[in-house]
């Protein structure tokens, strides 16, 4: 196992690099909307400018960003399109496997290889199958290789991966396997049927006599119960969309009011932007923002602690686990109403399709049910009354605490 130590490339420097990036795919954002119309330029853009590379070593061709910063970046790319962040959840992860992993020669390889623009997607859950040991995704011996057959619903991010991160039984245990995205025998199809996040590309995968080399199996995948950081980790992406969509509903208020030159004959101003109550929809709307930036930084704060560690010390994962939780429930009682409230500053203008306004509730309110918020506090006043574990996903490796470089987690658990 390898500490990575962050370089001292600051916040300003980031913000120079990618801030420019972010509002160039900003500028898109209403009409991919409307037009469903999947990022694959924008996706180009971030592959362009090593963005997929912000936590990898300097030395090996990345930026070796904090988890703070790189956060910190996540909601900035959120702000500008919520579905990014999402679709990148699960490469950030394998990222971070990676540097957890002892140092080598494949260790290496795939560290570069997301210096280069490689992006890694995941297929794990699979439709109408609620528990890991009953997957039906099969990895079978054939000669010399393998042969993966199955299919998968939920995989976010892999219609824009070079590689499709699956889970699958083999000989009754759960494997991670490393899957080229143009192999034969590979059908990805965008049918993600949700009213918000649409552009994530959540759709099915199926994988048909795909051939596996030994190589591209990654160990355990599911199998062992146990704490790991991938968890709160995952969920904090989540929560970083969500902070995001915040920050780009008050943004978007903020810029309507600006413009209006209408209001109401019983209004307290001749303008919206000086009326007293539209000022305190924008007040609000700031503060829920700023309160849910707020929160992600805090957790990956102590998820840099975690990481800092290795992943081993497992006081410092639970930690980690109960700070998402607890962020998961504030960020999402601050923004569903955020998101709401903005509709306050205006009438019946402020629904008009051309502004999609309504985008940031229904985007929000999907990220909102990734494991579900009721499971969530209940799971914290159980183990804060009586000690109970917290539940972690089903960690990938043997150990506690940490997990085998690069197998998958339960990235997708929607409800």
């Amino acid at each position: 196992m390898t500490v990575v130590r962050p370089t001292t490339i600051t916040d300003a420097e980031l913000d120079a690099i990618f801030g420019p990036i972010f509002d160039r795919i900003a500028e898109g954002a209403v009409d991919r909307e409307i037009d469903r119309r999947l990022p694959f330029e924008e996706v180009g853009l971030l592959r362009e400018a090593k963005f997929g590379a912000l936590r990898v070593p300097v030395e090996f061709g990345g930026y070796g960003v904090t988890v703070r910063q790189l956060f910190r970046q996540l909601i900035a790319l959120a702000a500008a399109e919520s579905n990014l962040p999402q679709a990148l959840r699960v490469h950030f992860s394998f990222v971070e496997d990676q540097l957890l992993a002892d140092p080598g020669p494949e260790r290496e390889h795939w560290l570069r290889a997301v210096v280069a623009g490689t992006l890694v997607g995941n297929a794990i859950t699979e439709p109408g199958v609620g528990a890991v040991d009953r997957y039906r995704t099969r990895l079978t011996r054939d000669g010399e290789r393998w042969r993966l057959n199955g299919t998968k619903y939920y995989s976010t991010g892999s219609l824009y991966a070079d590689y499709i991160l699956a889970a699958a039984d083999r000989d009754g245990e759960r494997v991670g396997v490393l899957v080229d995205a143009t192999a034969e025998g590979v059908r990805q199809h965008d049918d993600w049927d949700g009213f918000g996040q649409r552009l994530t590309a959540s759709g099915t995968t199926e994988f048909t006599d795909v051939v596996v080399t030994e190589d591209r199996i990654l160990g355990p995948g599911y199998g062992a119960p146990g704490p790991t950081y991938a968890t709160a980790y995952l969920q904090l992406v989540q929560l970083s969309v969500l902070a995001g969509i915040a920050r780009r509903a008050e943004r978007d208020a903020r810029d309507w009011v600006s413009a209006r030159t209408r209001g109401y004959t019983h209004s307290a101003a001749d303008l919206p932007r000086r009326d007293p109550l539209v000022q305190q929809v924008i007040g609000r709307l700031s503060a829920a923002a700023f309160a849910a930036e707020a929160s992600v930084l805090a957790v990956a704060d102590v998820l840099d602690e975690v990481l800092a560690a290795g992943a081993r010390d497992e006081t410092l994962v639970v930690a980690a686990e109960l700070a998402a939780a607890r962020a998961q429930l504030a960020v999402i009682d601050l923004v569903l109403p955020a998101t709401t409230l903005l509709f306050e500053v205006g009438g019946a203008s402020a629904v008009s399709e051309r502004l999609r306004l309504d985008r940031h509730w229904r985007n929000a309110r999907t990220v909102a049910v990734h494991n579900p918020a009721i499971q969530k506090a209940r799971a914290i006043g159980d183990h804060l009354l009586n000690g109970t574990d917290l539940p972690f996903a089903w960690s990938a490796g043997e150990r506690p605490a940490t997990q085998t470089p690069g197998a998958p987690q339960d990235p997708e658990a929607r409800s």
